[in-house]
């Protein structure tokens, strides 16, 4: 079976509008909800939401493709390129390529696509890469561009790029494409649609020689920014990674033709999950800092450690809550101080305690809140769970 860019179609990707229309409504109205509960944030609790949620989304889109990053590293590495206060801790060029390229995308979200800033992105990602011919540059090697599986011998080709000959011409019509179809441009797009149609129409091409990946998920959160005219701090890579087989599967059937209606279906739902998350985070961290201000110079040492460990799990926290034996992890504590310690912090109200002695397990007071999975039905209809 040829793949998409072989169809005689290609690239006229077409798709049912009406049936993506409920979630691109819901986007736009969960975009103002954003808005105006950052209104809310003191400036401090502005820059925290910004290095957590692009922190998060660092580590997942590289987490996606098998790179597990040290999350204090990203996050030192994070507040440098925004002008915050860090701990100069030594960072790796990973952490810190990364990092770059997640700051350089919030800052630039209104500048066009173009090849520099991809091939900047690109070097940001490989920092550190001492395997790779082509960086900083679309790739230029003679052999196919395959996404396989499996051993060798018995590997399945889930896909197979365009020749690297063809590359610089599918990308410049790639970037026209991109830039004309932003908001107030020649041919705009609604959000959900343009930024599904851009990762696969990218993802299609494949036309670096690592970081495809990583930086199409870029791209797609940066034409979801434009659509809203500012920084979203859209959860996307951190839902995908949470459906990283659905996300393989539905490229993969997406790469075998022009008709991109349940593709761009399935990344609607997605973008909406990821939208709620980013919202149920900010809540969570106006929530963080009523606690701490109100428990401000009640607390000790231990508790104060305990309690910052328990709010950097976000808004879902501990999975099954705290255990005494936890608790002793994370301070050092005896189990006598342990439990002196954890029965004072349901005292004051900072934690509930469920069950009894060693069954005992303790959640932060504040509301968690765990976002559903978010789908869109056959009719276009938004369906949770």
């Amino acid at each position: 079976m040829p793949w998409n860019w072989q169809k005689p179609d290609w690239p006229a990707f077409r798709w049912e509008h009406e049936r993506l229309d409920n979630a691109e409504k819901q986007f736009l109205v969960n975009g103002g909800v954003f808005v105006g509960t950052i209104r809310h944030l003191t400036k401090q609790e502005h820059d925290q939401l910004t290095v957590e949620a692009m922190s998060t989304e660092a580590m997942t889109t590289s987490e996606i493709e098998g790179e597990i990053l040290d999350r204090a590293s990203v996050q030192s590495a994070l507040r440098k390129q925004l002008g915050l206060a860090t701990d100069e801790r030594p960072v790796r060029p990973a952490e810190r390529g990364i990092a770059e390229m997640m700051v350089d995308l919030y800052r630039s979200l209104a500048d066009p696509l173009s090849e520099e800033m991809l091939f900047r992105w690109h070097r940001m990602v490989m920092s550190g890469s001492r395997n790779l011919r082509d960086v900083g540059l679309y790739r230029t090697g003679a052999e196919p561009m395959q996404v396989v599986s499996g051993p060798i011998g018995e590997a399945r080709v889930h896909f197979e790029a365009p020749p690297s000959a063809r590359v610089p011409s599918e990308m410049k019509r790639f970037i026209g494409w991109f830039n004309r179809t932003a908001p107030g441009r020649e041919e705009p797009l609604s959000a959900l649609t343009r930024a599904g149609i851009a990762h696969l129409h990218f993802e299609s091409i494949h036309p670096l020689e690592d970081g495809n990946g990583r930086i199409g998920r870029a791209i797609a959160e940066k034409a979801l920014a434009q659509s809203l005219g500012q920084p979203t701090l859209t959860a996307l890579a951190a839902t995908i990674l949470a459906r990283r087989k659905n996300y393989y599967d539905a490229l993969e059937a997406a790469n075998k033709g022009n008709e991109s209606t349940h593709w761009l279906m399935w990344f609607a739902g997605v973008a909406i999950e990821a939208q709620r998350r980013t919202i149920a985070l900010v809540e969570f961290l106006i929530d963080k800092a009523k606690l701490l201000d109100r428990l401000k110079g009640h607390l000790n040492v231990r508790q104060e450690k305990a309690l910052l460990s328990m709010f950097r799990e976000g808004p879902e926290g501990f999975k099954g809550g705290l255990a005494a034996g936890k608790y002793s992890t994370i301070t050092g504590a005896s189990p006598a101080t342990t439990t002196r310690d954890l029965a004072d912090l349901v005292g004051k109200g900072a934690l509930v305690r469920e069950g009894e002695r060693r069954y005992a397990r303790y959640h932060l007071s504040v509301p968690l809140r765990p976002v559903p999975h978010v789908t869109l039905t056959e009719h276009g209809e938004i369906a949770e769970g």
